[in-house]
């Protein structure tokens, strides 16, 4: 007897971006200006490197570091006056990296996975190198935001990025504090979640009503005050985890219209060495036995000794994600390591995002920036 067998239908896959070609920037400067570089890590991870040409010689330069999900487009907002505009009338040459968490790149969604210690021993010491190469003797500042400023940091206490003429820090540097309720939510989502999906979206047009994420775009719509999905997974639940990216009233509405574009979705794949940061409260190394990750600390704030610059601790008063992280820092740094240039700074008024992203922060934020960078240059 023969039975006849009918086999399962062929699961729809999801259209994804597979290449590795960088999502060009939105920018409104003289695109002769801009110069986009052929760019990969030291493990062959292709990244984006561009520098906007200051139209003179001689300038210090400053590498400026996204947060993880985001991308060199949050310095380069064309509806307001962004932080690249300012480096520029204040005399430096800017240089944007996107990292390997840019969602100008694919891999948060596709490709290969990687931890915070890969953009610490790869990414930041490859572009930093590049840039020097370029620049001669020139003063080199950093200037990064969040997991960009956590990640610098790894690399500053490895002794990988050495001789930085200073380094403004947002948001997080060695001491990473979340509310109770966010880290609960992330290990919880983390165990509930990792077998049905990898990463949170923040676009509902791209998922659509019917698919696996509706219910996480629902539970971050409750109790919101913005009806835009998109700003109620950011503003409202920071992708699942109850927090908050920013004051609401401070984005423009053309940023606010833009949220989708300048954030990315949050890979569910990183959050064990996130939740292993922060429960530590302190940057360490997720690699014990790969020797690769050999030339990273163990803990960074451990090795602060090593930090050889002057360094400005930035946090927006109202920060819903990091709270008072950097305040923590700046505390901790000067009963540890008194010997440390490193000050703090808080801005009334101003939460997370919204330093950069803000309609008013070249006034409210970026004068702070520059008068430290003017202090060392």
């Amino acid at each position: 007897m023969i039975f006849k067998t009918t086999s399962a239908p062929r699961r729809q896959l999801r259209r994804v971006r597979t290449t590795t070609a960088l999502r060009p920037l939105r920018h409104r400067l003289d695109p002769a200006r801009v110069e986009e570089i052929p760019f990969r890590a030291a493990d062959g991870v292709r990244l984006g490197l561009t520098r906007v040409d200051p139209g003179e010689s001689g300038r210090p330069a400053v590498l400026l570091l996204h947060g993880h999900t985001a991308s060199a487009d949050m310095f380069l907002l064309p509806e307001t006056r962004n932080l690249v505009d300012s480096l520029l009338d204040d005399g430096y040459e800017p240089w944007l990296l996107d990292w390997r968490g840019s969602c100008r790149l694919p891999y948060n969604e596709t490709g290969q996975r990687y931890t915070y210690d890969d953009v610490a021993l790869y990414d930041i010491p490859a572009a930093v190198s590049h840039i020097r190469e370029r620049i001669g003797d020139r003063p080199l500042f950093v200037v990064a935001h969040c997991i960009g400023s956590l990640t610098l940091s790894l690399s500053m206490t490895a002794g990988l990025v050495p001789g930085l003429a200073g380094v403004v820090s947002q948001g997080v540097f060695l001491t990473p504090k979340l509310a109770g309720r966010t880290s609960l939510r992330m290990s919880v989502a983390g165990e509930l979640l990792k077998s049905r999906i990898d990463h949170i979206p923040v676009d509902f047009r791209k998922v659509g009503l019917w698919s696996k994420y509706t219910p996480l775009f629902a539970l971050a719509s409750r109790k919101a005050s913005c009806p835009d999905p998109t700003c109620q997974m950011l503003h409202n639940s920071a992708w699942g985890s109850g927090a908050s990216l920013f004051v609401h009233e401070n984005l423009s509405e053309a940023t606010h219209d833009r949220l989708a574009e300048l954030l990315g979705p949050a890979p569910l794949w990183i959050l064990p060495h996130l939740r292993r940061i922060e429960l530590a409260r302190s940057v360490v190394r997720w690699h014990e036995t790969d020797g690769r990750y050999r030339s990273l600390p163990r803990n960074a704030l451990d090795a602060a000794a090593r930090i050889d610059t002057p360094v400005l601790l930035l946090a927006g008063s109202e920060n819903g994600l990091w709270l008072d992280s950097q305040q923590l820092c700046h505390e901790v740094l000067a009963h540890r390591q008194p010997q440390l240039d490193v000050r703090y700074t808080e801005i009334p008024g101003y939460g997370h995002l919204d330093t950069f992203l803000g309609r008013g922060a070249a006034l409210d934020v970026y004068g702070h920036i520059l008068d430290f960078l003017g202090e060392r240059r």
